[in-house]
């Protein structure tokens, strides 16, 4: 039989420790995204309440959130970030502490603990996926729910108002939780794939549940973005405003996917500046006034 040593080009997988210490060394953000370049954000916890906490989740285990919200007195709405597939690093972060900084109680679930799996130190991309998308959407919503209630319990939040937002994988299942969490005020969707399946007992799509879901939504896209056809984006908007939804779109001439991720080559800065104030002027209206 024949044996081959491992090439430059096909590295030893890292051990646990090995990972972590990569992990660190990138700065907290995924390692499959390393190396990170100069443009990626970083939004100090200044005037900021922050820190992971444990939540009892939809099979009441316990998950890690990530939360921050303003140290000064009031009531905040609550916004949900979901990740992309990477779960939660510092992008996640980083981004949780800026909707922190607009007044907002943001919190962050960490929605694949029980795999036994970091999947931010994780570098086998096809590992990574294939954990994401075969756990339950069940068990994804039940995840997402139990995050928003707990942050809608706390002294510094304002309970009745809470919005969802998420990022690629993330932006996707923004189009599903509304529809089994009626409480969702509003959400935000970021170059999420409306057709894309997640399994569980009854495997869906945003486009199957989009008659189902109660509040305003707003899709932000790439119109260069070769994994979601522009038809996809359209379809998604028409069977919201079909039942109704306030419902509004933009998709960014000649830009790609994930083009808010300013820790990625994919990062447009015209484009996810214009997407974030759009984002808070959706909040603001819908979370806020």
């Amino acid at each position: 039989m024949e044996t081959r040593d491992p090439s430059p080009r096909s590295p030893l997988p890292l051990t646990r420790r090995e990972a972590l210490a990569a992990l660190a060394a990138a700065g907290g953000y995924a390692l499959s995204a390393t190396p990170i370049p100069a443009q990626a954000i970083k939004t100090d916890s200044q005037g900021l309440v922050e820190g992971t906490v444990q939540v009892a989740g939809a099979d009441q285990k316990p998950i890690p959130v990530y939360e921050a919200y303003p140290s000064k007195e009031g009531e905040f709405p609550v916004v949900v970030v979901i990740s992309e597939v990477w779960g939660i690093h510092e992008y996640i972060k980083d981004v949780t502490r800026r909707f922190a900084k607009e007044g907002y109680y943001a919190v962050a679930p960490e929605l694949f603990s029980r795999e036994g799996v970091n999947l931010a130190a994780e570098t086998d991309v096809q590992k990574v996926l294939g954990v994401v998308f075969n756990a339950p959407i069940e068990r994804i919503v039940g995840d997402v729910r139990a995050t928003a209630d707990y942050a809608r319990k706390q002294p510094a939040a304002r309970g009745e108002r809470a919005g969802v937002t998420g990022f690629c994988w993330g932006g996707g299942i923004t189009l599903i939780v509304p529809a089994f969490y009626k409480d969702t005020s509003a959400a935000v969707a970021w170059y999420g794939p409306p057709k894309r399946v997640q399994k569980g007992d009854k495997p869906v799509a945003a486009l199957d549940v989009a008659a189902e879901v109660p509040c305003p939504v707003l899709l932000l896209y790439g119109g260069a973005d070769q994994g979601i056809p522009s038809a996809d984006i359209d379809a998604e908007e028409a069977a919201l405003k079909a039942v109704g939804r306030t419902v509004e779109k933009h998709v960014y001439p000649g830009v790609g996917h994930a083009f808010f991720a300013d820790y990625r080559p994919s990062y447009n800065a015209d484009a996810a500046k214009d997407g974030w104030a759009r984002c808070l002027d959706w909040f603001q209206k819908y979370l806020k006034a």
